[in-house]
């Protein structure tokens, strides 16, 4: 009895062991599966932000091979702090030899001076992802930004890694700026304050505005009418039938009076 006990807890204890392998290669088998829609026979693995593409020195890219990069439904290059945002990687190898994709990874600078670096992002490696002569092949890429970053405008460089003959290649699929913002919305901190500002100067402008309107129309109304006496408008004419002939007969009618 006390054996049969204890093989049950050996067996349970294996069982728990045996758990997590279990579900890595699960896990591994719907990344391939994924990825085989894209590049057929390629295996699909993710290392750590901080991993370093392992080099002897600067890899230059290869004769005949180009790249382009998309990012689907994503035309503003909006990307969440915090959260996955994937692009896709285009390769297409106009060269002599096939060659074999290694990794793609990438890097975060500030836009006004690239040798500051903002975070290295994810290494992404790709296992058996052979790209033959004349053919074109898409490669997913997913990376997330740190939820710490402060939202703005960054310079996003991305490099595809990948072997002709067992010698190491690498072509820059993508170096632009991306906007970062933060989790949850696509209004930062500061496009909020840009947007309230805009409605406080809008508003006061109105203010402006009617004010003028109101000072305008009090100009603008009819002024009260001058009524001038006989005797000022006679003073007047007067004045200039002075010296006159019709003058001087006018005086003598009032002398005959």
């Amino acid at each position: 009895m006390a054996i049969r006990v204890w093989l049950s807890a050996l067996l349970l204890a294996f069982l728990l062991a045996a758990s997590p392998f279990t579900q890595v290669a699960r896990a591994q088998s719907e990344e391939d599966a994924a990825t085989a829609e894209v590049v057929e026979g390629a295996d699909l693995g993710i290392v750590g932000d901080d991993t370093q593409v392992s080099s002897d020195g600067p890899l230059s890219p290869a004769p005949g091979v180009e790249t382009v990069c998309v990012f689907p439904k994503n035309a503003g290059k909006i990307v969440p702090a915090g959260e996955e945002t994937e692009l896709l990687v285009g390769l297409q190898n106009e060269g002599e030899s096939t060659l074999n994709v290694v990794a793609v990874h990438s890097t975060l600078h500030l836009p006004y001076d690239h040798r500051m670096y903002g975070q290295n992002l994810t290494v992404q490696n790709f296992f058996n992802a052979s790209v033959p002569v004349s053919v074109q092949a898409t490669f997913p890429y997913t990376f997330v930004v740190s939820k710490f970053l402060q939202p703005g405008a960054y310079d996003l460089v991305g490099y595809i890694v990948y072997e002709i003959d067992q010698h190491p290649y690498q072509n820059v699929f993508y170096n632009g700026t991306i906007e970062v913002v933060e989790a949850g919305g696509l209004l930062s901190v500061e496009s909020v304050f840009l947007i309230t500002l805009g409605i406080a100067l809008l508003g006061l402008f109105g203010l402006w505005a009617y004010g003028q309107v109101q000072q305008l129309s009090k100009k603008t109304k009819k002024a009260p009418k001058v009524e001038l006496g006989t005797g000022t408008t006679d003073a007047n004419i007067d004045e200039w039938l002075e010296g006159t002939s019709f003058a001087q007969r006018s005086k003598s009618k009032k002398k005959q009076t």
